[in-house]
Order: C-alpha cells, then sequence, then structure tokens
C-alpha cells in the first residue's frame, strides 16, 4: 500500500496539471510556527474588522480541528494573470480604475472548487476507503502556511507566498484527506535577500514590519473588507485604486516569473481592466449587479463600490467627466456615499 501511495502522490501531480493547477504538494496537517505568528497578528488588532479571522478558535491553524482524522493536506496553486494586461498603465492613469487583476474575471471560488472535486473524485477511484474534502477560502485554512509547509514557496515580505517559477499571482486550494500520502519537503529558503521594494512602496504603509501586515491600513482591506467609512487619513493615499490593491506584488521581482493564466474564466469582463472612475461611478445598482455576476467585486456591495470609487475620483485630475460624475452622486440616498463624494468634491475646491 505505501508503494501504491507513493506512485499515487506523482499521479496526483499529473491529474493536477491536466486540470489546470500550476503545482501541488503534500504536507502534514500542521501549520507548524504560523500559528503562534497568527495569534500575535490577531492579539495585536491587525485584522480590523475582520472578526471572522479570530472565530472558530484554533480550527484556522488546527486543521485535524477543522476536519477531524485529516492525515495529509494536499495544496494546489492555479495562476490567475490575465493576458495580455498592463497593470502598472492603468495605476499611472489616475482618472482610470484599478482594480485587482485577481478579481477582473470571474469568481475562482466556483471553478477551483469544482476542479479540487474532480481532483479529489479522481483520487478515491484509484484508492478507496478514505475521505477527502475540498477547500477554496470557504473555511478557516492557513492556506499560505500549509502550502508553505508542502514545498510550494516560502512566505515573502509582503506576506504573500512566493514561487521561485510563477511569483505570487496564483489562488491556493487545498484539499484534506484521511490518505497517508508520502510527504514533500516544506520549502525552507527565503529568497527575498535584502529586498525591501515590497515594503518602500506600499501606498499606505501598511507592512510595519517585514511579513507582517496592518491590514487596517492595507487597501485591499480598506476597499474590500472594511464596511464603513475609509479612514480620511488613508484616502489620498489610496490613489486610483478602487477594488484591491496589487502593488506589493508588482513591484516584486519574482513576479517577472508570472504566468498568465490559460483560463478563460480569469480574463476581464466588462472592460474592467481599463475603465474610466467617472463611467462606473455612474452605474445603476442594477447596473451593478448584471455587470459584477459571478465575480468577487460584489463582495463589496454597490454602497462600497460607489465608496471607492468616490475615494477615487476625489484623487483623479480635475476635469468636467469627473466633476459632473461626483455631482450627479452628491444628493445619494446613501449617507456612506454623500460623505465621500462630499471629500472627493472638496478635493476639486468645490463646496458640496
Amino acid at each position: 500500500m505505501t508503494q501504491d501511495l507513493s506512485q499515487l502522490r506523482e499521479q496526483i501531480r499529473l491529474w493536477a496539471s491536466d486540470l489546470g493547477f500550476g503545482d501541488m504538494g503534500v504536507t502534514e496537517p500542521d501549520t507548524g510556527p504560523h500559528a503562534d505568528r497568527l495569534r500575535h497578528w490577531l492579539a495585536e488588532g491587525m485584522h480590523g474588522e475582520m472578526a471572522y479571522m479570530a472565530d472558530h478558535g484554533s480550527k484556522r491553524h488546527q486543521p485535524t480541528e477543522l476536519v477531524p482524522g485529516t492525515l495529509r493536506v494536499i495544496s494546489l496553486r492555479m495562476d490567475y494573470l490575465p493576458s495580455p494586461d498592463n497593470p502598472r498603465a492603468t495605476l499611472a492613469q489616475n482618472q482610470k480604475a484599478y482594480i485587482s487583476r485577481y478579481t477582473l474575471g470571474r469568481d475562482y471560488h466556483k471553478l477551483m472548487r469544482k476542479r479540487l472535486a474532480m481532483l479529489a473524485k479522481k483520487i478515491d477511484a484509484a484508492v478507496a476507503g478514505y475521505d477527502y474534502r475540498a477547500f477554496v477560502d470557504s473555511a478557516p485554512v492557513l492556506e499560505r502556511a500549509l502550502a508553505q509547509r508542502a514545498g510550494l514557496g516560502w512566505i515573502g515580505k509582503n506576506t504573500m507566498l512566493l514561487n521561485r517559477k510563477a511569483g505570487s499571482f496564483f489562488f491556493l486550494g487545498e484539499i484534506f484527506t484521511s490518505a497517508p500520502l508520502p510527504l514533500d519537503e516544506p520549502y525552507t529558503q527565503d529568497h527575498c535577500g535584502s529586498c525591501s521594494a515590497c515594503l518602500d512602496l506600499c501606498p499606505t504603509n501598511a507592512f510595519p514590519t517585514p511579513r507582517t501586515l496592518d491590514a487596517r491600513r492595507c487597501i485591499s482591506y480598506l476597499t474590500i473588507e472594511l464596511k464603513g467609512s475609509s479612514p480620511e487619513e488613508l484616502r489620498p493615499l489610496m490613489g486610483n485604486r478602487v477594488f484591491g490593491c496589487d502593488d506589493c506584488q508588482l513591484v516584486c521581482p519574482w513576479n517577472k516569473f508570472s504566468r498568465p493564466s490559460a483560463e478563460d474564466d480569469f480574463q476581464p469582463r466588462h472592460g474592467l481592466d481599463n475603465s474610466e472612475l467617472a463611467r462606473l461611478f455612474l452605474w445603476s445598482e442594477e447596473e451593478f449587479l448584471k455587470r459584477t455576476e459571478g465575480s468577487a467585486i460584489r463582495r463589496t456591495g454597490y454602497e462600497g463600490w460607489l465608496r471607492n470609487l468616490a475615494v477615487g475620483l476625489g484623487n483623479a485630475p480635475t476635469t468636467i467627466p469627473v466633476v459632473e460624475a461626483l455631482r450627479q452622486r452628491a444628493d445619494h440616498p446613501s449617507e456612506l456615499v454623500r460623505e465621500h463624494v462630499h471629500w472627493a468634491l472638496q478635493r476639486h475646491g468645490i463646496a458640496a
């Protein structure tokens, strides 16, 4: 049986590749030192309003508590960068809306969950008698820690999982199993060296120390997770980033090895990779819901979408389209939206 399982691990790699995954590794259900780092991070309150990060007790860093009977975790990654794409050019045009590259296409959760289920089914057919559960951000899983322990890369100074052959523009997913598959070696090297580009160039200075992210200052948190007002002192620093932020990845030298995704579902929809802030700001709620159907952008909600765009418009050049778009929302029924619109108009020297 040991020989069968050893051969099975290599067969799983082939199946995973056929299903569109870029890499795969097997580890024990143990997050090692990452558990203490998570506890310290939570104790410092750096998770902000993301209460779910502290929920579920120790299940997030103890996979056997999440799924009793788990003996192995199969960690997999899938590249998501669209192609062709020029994110730096969009960032440089401050009348355009910058949207994080992972969310330009369809929501990755369904696609990856389906592929993981297909992979688990193949494994079960090959060696019956074991249990399998697949996760893609659908449960409290410390996925980067498990990926590092499975040999997929190291945790960079920007807290992202980095891979020497693929950078960091990829999604992670896991299969928890009771099958005692042979283990892969953890990735113990650190290839960041003396580089500090991600720390130095973060727009809001969200990294108090290397490998520590204060989510309360992170633009991804501010535009997606935060439900109330954006901190006024951080708004000018957010630029035209209206859903997520990729800066700490875009400046990472290892991302010169990032690979374009082969998945059609990850390609941009509705021109969201290159749209004017003013145009998006004038979407009705019906348009927003229609054009973000099946997209992770819906997570912020329509009011959050307008809040983020208002901040972007406040940081944009003073032009007629920018000012007129803001004026059209100056009396919006949402207090949250009005607050940010009035702030933006004042940035352009116009009384609300």
